[in-house]
């Protein structure tokens, strides 16, 4: 239960990030979803690059280069 409330804040925390780095304006829940999603894009495209060298800093640093990617191509298709 309480590693589900983790992924809901670093999650929400890396959208946010994400969304400054991008200069969205979105609401909380928005941020959840673009960090949870953009942390299994990151996952996905950069596999275990970053984590296996940073740890949980560099799982992080892929949510937020997952979730940057995901607005990235939501901006290209409006």
């Amino acid at each position: 239960m309480i590693s589900i409330i983790i992924y809901i804040i670093l999650g929400a925390l890396a959208g946010w990030i994400a969304g400054r780095i991008m200069k969205t304006r979105t609401s909380l829940l928005v941020n959840i979803v673009v960090g949870i999603v953009g942390g299994w894009l990151g996952g996905w495209l950069l596999g275990d690059l970053l984590s296996g060298f940073l740890g949980s800093l560099g799982s992080f640093l892929t949510s937020i280069l997952g979730a940057i990617a995901l607005l990235f191509i939501v901006k290209l298709v409006k």
